[in-house]
């Protein structure tokens, strides 16, 4: 059965095998390794790579020496390990909603706008490498080829808007994809303008997503740093955050008619 990384889930497999071999519940084996049952779930599903702490852990609790540790899956080195378990849940979420606080989420970036990001990473990556890079942002876009799923909205404040990354060009490009994906009703895209002030959402970026057959997840990030959140208590905490901020921002129409006049502002430069 494939998994989330598109190989047979030959890891969770083992590890159910293993805790059923042991005669623990998800929860009892999440208690002895110091875990979420949650976090159980998701691995022996093959939804997530464990950390190599995770597995250490694993290895402990269930007494398989060091081979949890020593045959972790593969991780794929064209994105940030922090940022790899969210990837692959975003690849299988029914709904997403994005804040974005300084730049245009990934998923939602043109190949100018992430060529330029990407590029400018410290310390710099080689063209091949960072072509690999910038291909495996875009690939997580083909999401929104589906004409319905996942439903997604995108919440960006307006420094994300007006911080020329890369450029004029490339940002009367970049916001104008946005406005053609929400023009299409297949995302929906509201801002948070500079005249709100403070803000709930101004500590970081911030991703929450629904699933059909699991419980709601949300993701943060910031400098060098992300993690995904499945506590219960969390989540909710997260949510309500994204509901204020959404509450402040502008409504639909006023949004689309701000990112229309800012694609506008950057194409008439000389």
């Amino acid at each position: 059965m494939p998994n989330a990384y598109g190989e047979p889930n030959a890891y969770g497999d083992w590890l159910k095998t293993q805790r059923q071999a042991a005669g623990l519940t998800q929860e009892q084996l999440a208690e002895a390794a110091i875990m979420t049952r949650t976090h159980i779930a998701h691995l022996e599903a093959g939804r997530r790579i464990p950390s190599k702490e995770d597995a250490r852990r694993l290895d402990q609790a269930l007494g398989t020496g060091d081979v949890l540790s020593n045959f972790l899956p593969q991780r794929d080195d064209t994105v940030a390990d922090y940022f790899e378990p969210a990837r692959h849940l975003e690849q299988q979420a029914t709904e997403i909603r994005e804040f974005a606080l300084t730049f245009v989420p990934g998923i939602l970036q043109t190949e100018a706008y992430a060529r330029f990001v990407i590029g400018a990473a410290y310390p710099a990556l080689g063209e091949e490498e960072r072509d690999r890079h910038v291909a495996t942002r875009l690939g997580r876009g083909k999401i929104l080829a589906d004409p319905m799923t996942p439903d997604m909205w995108v919440l960006l404040d307006e420094a994300s808007l007006r911080r020329a990354v890369g450029g004029p060009d490339v940002m009367a490009e970049q916001i104008s994809h946005i406005v053609r994906l929400a023009e299409s009703g297949r995302i929906r895209a509201h801002v948070l303008p500079f005249s709100v002030g403070y803000h709930q959402l101004m500590a970081g970026a911030l991703t929450l997503m629904w699933f059909e057959d699991q419980p709601p997840v949300a993701y943060s990030e910031g400098l060098t740093i992300g993690k995904v959140h499945d506590s219960p208590a969390v989540v909710r905490r997260l949510q309500g955050r994204y509901a204020l901020g959404l509450s402040e921002a502008l409504p639909t129409k006023e949004s689309l008619a701000l990112l229309r006049a800012t694609a506008r502002e950057y194409g008439r430069h000389e």
